[in-house]
């Protein structure tokens, strides 16, 4: 046989086999020693770098990141329009917007994502603005719906990322329009045979971004999930003697982490904690809408991750296709982590849809704000090399700025070197850096954090079951001030004051439950709690009961299923039955809410009309930490960071969360001050610096449920933010101003004494150790959580000393248990586990 005859032979004999059984069984059997071979992962955690068509696309990557500042994947790019949104109201109705108008695909990461989240409020008028209802008539009208959520550890996290992929793939089944529209990934794997060698148990994907049409992106601190709509007034209360349709927060999205995490999540419907009891955990929040070319980069992300995921756990899954992108193709597909495999499984599907050069951005410039998107991710996370660019830019913009550094996080874990160990991420160096050069130059500058007062986590902080969240803040602790490697050590050090320069604030809220002396007696009379009202509320505002846990057609369950929804129904009725006799027909005296009092001309605590005797009032006023979740940084009313990104290791590191984030710096300036002194600020970072410090001080006044007439509620592409122009607007210009600084400390300070007083809210500096803490607040039945801490209080005192909170700042507790050991060594806590905590 002459050569080459050979080759050519067996190459004939291949194609003649295709498509018959023989072939099909060995390439099965290929798949199958493929899914065994993980295994040998185990012994090669370098898997994935170490093949020479890996190394050269590593080098790519190297050489790519090198070339960009941060060392980011992707360059800084000008010409963005870019929008702000405080809190989740403005930014789920821009959400819904923007979605409802999708033609081609929607790409959407998420660490959790709830299918049931209403993105208009109140609910029951609002049910077709239900997320799953708004994605099921995108994909019925051809939209191409991506979504990756992080596949949690079960025994560790509640949020069910199978009852979202279930859910999400179950809206148009098989047969009806829009089939196969929607693809759901769930990662990392948990399953040993298929990822022995790769399995993460300790990090999350954290990122929380969506796509539309490769037009616009939405970015930031907000998952689509429940316990994130608020407005600026934060209402702790949802009880609606009225009618119970009036309600905000149905079934699971009426949340306290602080009382009890969340329960079952795929019964959405359902909520053990009682509305009439106990009030929500209020959420704060911050996160963009922009239309310009970094769109085109976070698309690029989420594109490599989708295919990583694709290599990673789906390659052998014909339900899920790789994706190619215009700008990484050929040659440069690799850089998105696309292959080709001698026997592919899935279609290869080129993104966007229509021509890239069709963008409105990538046609001319749309806005004014020079941007960075950066990110933290790893071979685990995205099959890349670390990066953390996230940290870079946090410490670069941090240690150059001259004036101010504003952060709002939901943790504040962070290093001034290397004796602070298991702590890594350096940004409180850069922190100590900036202080001490404006110390020595005798220049005001101040660096203010806004971090919650007690991490997100239920239980009592004395509980053993506790010592992890002890753990969050005794880190927290020893990275702001105790210690001589804290940043206030490292600052004093070298000879200047740190208490002239950091300052750390939580926020805090009050309500009224608006459990009027009425409503018992409708509870007394029907036999029924309003607590079991509220779960049938939930069940009938289901414009389809999702109640499958598979991908089938969903339906209202088994026959248990539908004589439960009878019974909530019956129960219910009986409820209702009772409003007249009760007078309920009545229109009532008592609002549901009194969070407006704290706010801009919402009038006076002790004004507000309550039906029934004051005495009785006193036991329905409530406070709880408002909860700080967003991720920003604000220097010199110029730049900004804002993403998903915590300060701490998980999120700066790069090994361990994967995260994405903007830096964004405005090229259009305005006349404004600082510290007295003419400046040019920042249009994008100074309007939105102002708008957070008004909410925060009570200068905005309450914003109403609907927000389709709000300018700030709509995406980047339909108008500008509304900066609320006026005397507040002025006032808080200055950000280093002595008027503005005496009020936000003044109201910090008599905002902290209120709540103190009433309701022993903690943590707070009179609890040294474990023993003042149970003399502080005791462990009694009688005293409820979060409820008045006095019941013999005369009740005019208790209004009139709220009539004197202002906004939602309070001083955070530096003192809290500071002469106890907060984590001590042991099951919990060890050299094993602290990374989790950091």
């Amino acid at each position: 046989m002459a050569p080459g005859e050979d080759s050519r032979l067996f190459a004939g004999l291949r194609d003649k086999l295709k498509g018959t059984n023989l072939y099909d069984a060995k390439v099965g059997a290929i798949h199958l020693k493929n899914k065994v071979g993980k295994f040998g992962n185990l012994i090669n955690p370098n898997h994935r770098h170490d093949e020479e068509h890996e190394k050269i696309t590593d080098e790519k990557r190297t050489r790519i990141a090198e070339s960009h500042r941060f060392n980011s994947f992707a360059p800084e790019r000008d010409g963005n329009k870019i929008k702000w949104y405080v809190d989740g109201r403005d930014y789920f109705h821009a959400v819904s917007v923007a979605l409802e108008k999708a033609k081609e695909t929607i790409y959407i990461e998420d660490w959790w994502l709830s299918p049931e989240l209403f993105l208009r409020r109140p609910p029951y008028f609002n049910q077709e603005w239900r997320l799953d209802q708004v994605l099921k008539r995108r994909a019925e009208a051809g939209v191409k719906i991506y979504v990756i959520v992080y596949k949690e550890v079960a025994q560790a996290i509640s949020c069910n990322s199978a009852h979202t992929k279930h859910a999400l793939h179950a809206l148009c089944p098989e047969g009806t329009p829009g089939h196969g529209n929607i693809t759901v990934m769930r990662h990392p794997d948990h399953n040993v045979f298929e990822n022995a060698g790769d399995m993460t148990f300790y990090w999350a994907h954290h990122e929380k971004f969506i796509v539309i049409d490769y037009e616009m992106a939405f970015i930031g601190g907000l998952d689509l999930c429940f316990g994130r709509w608020d407005n600026r007034q934060h209402p702790l209360s949802d009880v609606h003697p009225a009618g119970v349709q009036n309600e905000m927060f149905p079934g699971q999205d009426f949340n306290n982490n602080r009382i009890l995490d969340f329960q079952t999540v795929e019964d959405w419907k359902s909520n053990a904690l009682s509305k009439a009891d106990f009030g929500r955990m209020p959420w704060h929040d911050v996160a963009m809408c922009l239309v310009g070319d970094c769109v085109y980069d976070i698309a690029e992300h989420f594109v490599l991750r989708w295919n990583f995921v694709k290599r990673d756990k789906y390659k052998r899954s014909e339900g899920f296709d790789w994706l190619t992108m215009t700008g990484r193709e050929g040659e440069n597909e690799d850089l998105v982590a696309v292959q080709r495999p001698k026997h592919p499984v899935g279609k290869y599907i080129h993104h966007p849809l229509s021509p890239l050069e069709n963008r409105s951005w990538a046609q001319q410039q749309q806005g004014t704000v020079h941007a960075q998107v950066v990110r933290s991710s790893c071979d685990w996370s995205s099959g890349i090399l670390t990066e953390h660019s996230i940290q870079n830019a946090y410490c670069e913009v941090i240690r150059n700025a001259e004036h101010y550094v504003y952060i709002e996080n939901q943790f504040f874990i962070t290093a001034t070197g290397e004796e602070q160990f298991p702590i890594h991420n350096t940004i409180g160096r850069a922190i100590v850096d900036a202080c001490v050069k404006a110390g020595k130059a005798g220049r005001k500058f101040r660096v203010i954090i806004v971090i919650p007062a007690i991490p997100g986590f239920a239980g009592d902080l004395r509980d053993d079951a506790a010592m992890g969240t002890r753990a969050i803040m005794d880190y927290q602790f020893k990275s702001i001030h105790r210690g001589e490697n804290s940043i206030f050590g490292q600052i004093k050090a070298q000879g200047v004051d740190p208490t002239q320069h950091v300052f750390v604030f939580n926020l805090r809220s009050y309500d009224r439950l608006n459990k009027s002396p009425s409503m018992v007696k409708q509870e007394e009379k029907s036999g029924v709690k309003y607590q079991d009202v509220q779960r049938a509320q939930a069940e009938e505002i289901m414009a389809e009961g999702v109640h499958s846990t598979t991908d089938q057609k969903p339906t209202l369950g088994d026959q248990s299923d539908k004589e439960e929804k009878e019974r909530l129904m019956e129960q219910k009725r009986l409820f209702e039955a009772q409003r007249e006799e009760v007078g309920l027909d009545q229109e009532t005296t008592s609002t549901d809410s009194i969070a407006h009092t704290a706010m801009l001309n919402g009038g006076k605590v002790s004004e507000q009309q309550w039906d029934g005797d004051l005495e009785d009032e006193k036991q329905n006023f409530v406070q709880e930490e408002l909860y700080i979740h967003g991720k920003l940084l604000i220097v010199d009313d110029r730049i900004v960071i804002c993403g998903s990104s915590n300060i701490n290791d998980r999120s700066q590191v790069g090994l361990h969360d994967s995260e994405l984030s903007i830096v964004m710096e405005d090229y259009n300036t305005f006349d404004s001050f600082m510290g007295g002194q003419p400046f040019k600020a920042g249009h994008h970072a100074a309007t939105l610096r102002r708008l957070l410090w008004r909410e925060h001080l009570g200068l905005l006044p309450a914003q109403q449920l609907d927000a389709s007439e709000d300018p700030n509620a709509q995406p980047a592409d339909v108008c500008p933010n509304d900066i609320m122009e006026g005397p507040e607007y002025e006032f808080v210009g200055d950000p280093l101003s002595d008027k503005v600084w005496d009020m936000w400390t003044g109201n910090a300070t008599t905002n902290t004494q209120i709540f103190r007083h009433l309701f022993r809210a903690d943590p707070d500096d009179n609890i040294k150790t474990f023993d003042d803490y149970e003399a502080f607040l005791p462990r009694h039945k009688k005293f409820k959580q979060g409820h008045l801490h006095d019941p013999f209080m005369p009740a005019d005192e208790v209004r009139q000393k709220l009539d004197q909170i202002k906004g939602h700042l309070v001083w955070m507790q530096l003192d809290f248990l500071c002469d106890a050991p907060m984590a001590e060594k042991g099951l919990q806590v060890n050299a094993y586990t602290e990374s989790i905590y950091t």
